[in-house]
């Protein structure tokens, strides 16, 4: 327990950083995206999650050039962009609740909920969760895209009325399979970094 509880506290040494509070705003504005999403507010909720994906684009740029990369921030950003796909995720199911496109759906909450379990695996053995690998962040980039562009022009989007432009199933399929493929390589990218670090945790406590 004690390695946990000071892994705890060094998470935040130097915590209060803007692109921190970055985070901390793109955690706050995923439940404002579902309200308005689900209320039948399209258009402001696909806005809402624009922005909150523009706040993850830059928050890794700002830490970096302004050198306030930080414990906490290493493992907030990436629990905001779980959170925020998994917000997007859930809505899309249960827009497509009646189209078998949403087991596909489905995929991604598995995923998040393995990462996440394996990150709480690695907190409570005083480890830290490995950094997103380029993968990782390809995976996101694409999901983002894809996702937001099913928001405004699949099934009930936010700028089908407005446009006259609405994706045939086919274009949906595609765009979620291609976000698919790349979060499944990035989920196994994870996993040789995940069993190197309990292979050297078993090997400190062998020792």
């Amino acid at each position: 327990m004690s390695k946990l509880q000071d892994n705890m506290k060094d998470l935040f040494k130097g915590w209060n950083t803007i692109p921190n509070w970055l985070s901390f705003i793109r955690i706050a504005l995923i439940p404002v995206f579902a309200a308005l999403f689900l209320k039948g507010y399209v258009l402001p909720a696909v806005i809402i999650m624009i922005c909150a994906a523009l706040t993850d684009l830059v928050d890794g740029k700002i830490a970096r050039k302004f050198n306030q990369v930080s414990n906490l921030g290493k493992l907030l950003d990436p629990i905001a962009d779980k959170l925020s796909q998994m917000a997007i995720v859930i809505v899309l199911i249960i827009t497509y609740w009646d189209n078998a496109i949403k087991y596909l759906f489905m995929f991604f909450i598995a995923k998040e909920v393995i990462m996440i379990i394996g990150g709480a695996v690695l907190l409570s053995l005083g480890m830290r969760p490995t950094a997103a690998e380029i993968w990782g962040k390809v995976a996101t980039n694409v999901f983002y895209i894809g996702m937001i562009l099913i928001l405004a022009f699949g099934k009930n989007g936010a700028l089908c009325e407005l446009t006259g432009l609405v994706f045939p199933d086919w274009l949906t399929w595609t765009i979620v399979a291609a976000a698919a493929v790349c979060t499944l390589i990035s989920l196994l990218g994870y996993a040789p970094g995940f069993i190197r670090q309990i292979k050297e945790n078993k090997s400190k406590k062998a020792d």
